[in-house]
């Protein structure tokens, strides 16, 4: 019960302070980050209970407003979109008073560009905006913007403590990894959801504060909201070897659906971006949305409760409140509807996003990749194929297209798996899977939340060296501290430079900042006691002119730089703009130095 929340938000403020003073007491780490991740998972799971109430309870205040029309659709219906999407918009410009972040992406950014730090309005402005879209109809998930919530409440207790950016991170998974868990009620999904998705490494060092802090958030959600899961369903048919073939063309099916919620998603929200005024964008989307709802109503809201009767194989609430309820008992008509569904769920999430609404795709995913292994079962049964069991089909349909589009294969499984509470369905999942993934791989590189990221650059993966290399900052290397020479200068003008620099390098430039070569003062000792040459010596003559493989344009990625000093075995390398004109110098130990510290800060381990 939900009435319990503010006895455990006293019990974690508590914990938190006791745990402030052992730390000054003990100033054991590693004990420390475990008890840190008790109470993030112990936050994690109160918001997501506290998510999942609000929405139950407004949702349902919000549907029996409704009035039924003489046709059979809902007409107050058509407009309650439109009232989420607005009350959501009003709540991000004049309460928020700012951007609200763009979800998972955000965190994403937050891991690879700084120090895993979120702004503490994350930490509630999500909550109450994607309740107010999806309580209204608005066809997009919670989960994302659970995981996003969680993720700022680990950030915020690692600032609160001043834990170093690497330990900072690892809080940061363990709040989206209770999120996860509690909403779902399934800490192992948790767990993948950030080894997968956030692309943390399982080290000894992240394993056990991941897993304490998912069972803890699982734990509060079971106590709360009882033993009841998302799905409630119990594998009754077995898999047998037999259809086997049968999942694989439900796995090459998903990836092709994932790809087209991908493209879908891309294009419809691109259309959207483009709009300039909010409120037409709003207006628009709003609309859009109640016309689609109205026609079609398992687009309104997550469609959990929708997917849960398919699964119960009651397929006639595809057409409950329709204007076409009389045709539920065709089966081609039927499959007709799931394939029209797992079309327009795409542009109805993408139209909620879009238009302003706030919510995630990672629900979405689960609906249309249920939709889809019920079609492909319905499919085979009705066109004389051996019979297939639509609900493991649907199940697995879940599983692969949360692969082809999060690109979270054993986070995909696992939450299956947890959610129906046995294995029995294991190879299936993990087979079309796989399949799905490896077809849409050459296609789609990096998951929805991590491909725009990557394009940009701004994505940290695995691979910790290509993501050094990738996300330092090169301007934040460039050492401006050397004492310029201009060129036509005399012997004299450069004792002088010489006189006040602390370096042996003098970059010579020209009247308009053009670099054209360096001085070293090792080639100019020999004469620098001589007085009478003071005037006649010109600088041009000292001059070394700079070869393509001493010069670094500002533009040039770290890992060119790289390059250079192993290939040239430099110590200096001379920066400047596209224009030619000089920047400073990067040094070998500098650049080796940050990314010494960068993989420091990012290691899991």
């Amino acid at each position: 019960m939900c009435i319990f929340a503010p006895l455990f938000i006293t019990i974690a403020m508590h914990l938190l302070r006791t745990i402030h003073r052992w730390r000054l007491r003990h100033q054991n780490e590693q004990i420390f980050m475990l008890l840190l991740s008790v109470v993030v998972g112990l936050a994690s799971g109160l918001a997501a209970v506290a998510l999942k109430t609000l929405v139950h309870y407004a949702g349902r205040a919000v549907t029996h407003i409704g009035a039924m029309t003489p046709v059979g659709g809902n007409l107050v219906m058509f407009f309650f979109p439109l009232l989420g999407i607005l009350l959501t918009v009003l709540f991000v410009r004049y309460v928020v008073r700012g951007d609200i972040g763009h979800g998972l992406p955000s965190v994403l950014l937050a891991i690879s560009r700084g120090r895993s730090e979120l702004p503490a309005k994350n930490m509630y402005t999500s909550l109450v905006a994607s309740t107010l879209t999806v309580a209204f109809g608005g066809s997009v998930g919670l989960e994302a913007p659970i995981a996003s919530t969680g993720s700022a409440i680990g950030s915020n207790i690692g600032r609160f403590f001043r834990l170093n950016a690497k330990n900072t991170r690892l809080l940061l998974g363990c709040g989206a990894a209770g999120a996860i868990a509690g909403i779902f009620k399934a800490p192992f999904a948790g767990v993948l959801f950030v080894l997968e998705v956030f692309m943390f490494d399982l080290t000894a060092t992240t394993a056990l504060p991941l897993l304490l802090s998912a069972l803890t958030a699982s734990t509060v959600a079971y106590f709360l909201m009882g033993t009841g899961v998302q799905f409630r369903f119990t594998v009754d048919q077995p898999f047998a070897l037999s259809q086997l073939p049968f999942y694989i063309i439900l796995g090459v099916f998903c990836a092709a659906v994932s790809l087209y919620f991908l493209r879908t998603t891309d294009r419809v929200e691109g259309w959207f971006n483009r709009c300039r005024s909010p409120w037409l964008k709003m207006a628009i989307g709003g609309l859009t949305l109640g016309l689609l709802v109205m026609l079609f109503p398992p687009l309104y809201g997550e469609g959990y409760g929708m997917l849960t009767e398919l699964l119960h194989g009651d397929s006639s609430s595809l057409f409950a409140g329709t204007l076409y309820s009389s045709l539920s008992g065709n089966a081609w008509v039927t499959i007709g509807l799931l394939f029209l569904l797992i079309m327009l769920k795409a542009v109805a999430t993408a139209t909620t996003i879009g238009s302003g609404g706030v919510g995630g795709t990672f629900g979405p995913t689960l609906i249309i990749g249920g939709l889809s292994g019920y079609f492909i079962a319905m499919l085979c049964n009705q066109l004389g194929l051996p019979q297939q069991d639509t609900a493991n089909f649907a199940l697995v349909g879940m599983a692969a297209v949360m692969t082809g589009v999060m690109h979270a294969p054993f986070m995909a499984t696992f939450l299956i798996a947890d959610i129906t509470g046995g294995y029995g369905l294991l190879v299936p999942l993990l087979t079309a899977s796989a399949v799905t993934y490896l077809c849409i791989s050459p296609f789609e590189r990096h998951s929805i939340y991590a491909r725009k990221l990557a394009e940009h650059g701004d994505l940290l993966t695995h691979d910790k060296d290509a993501s050094a290399w990738r996300l330092l900052n090169l301007k934040s290397l460039i050492e401006t501290n050397f004492v310029i020479v201009r060129s036509g200068g005399t012997l004299r003008d450069l004792v002088e430079v010489i006189q006040t620099s602390r370096r042996n390098i003098f970059p010579v430039l020209s009247e308009d900042d053009k670099f054209l070569g360096v001085i070293v003062l090792d080639d100019v000792r020999k004469i620098i006691f001589r007085p009478e040459l003071y005037d006649t010596v010109i600088v041009d003559d000292l001059m070394h002119p700079m070869s393509e493989g001493d010069l670094v344009r500002s533009s040039d990625s770290l890992s060119d730089v790289v390059e250079k000093f192993r290939i040239g075995d430099r110590y200096n390398l001379v920066v400047i703009d596209d224009d030619g004109n000089y920047l400073g110098f990067l040094s070998r130990a500098n650049t080796f130095s940050a990314y010494r510290r960068f993989i420091s800060d990012t290691s899991d381990e």
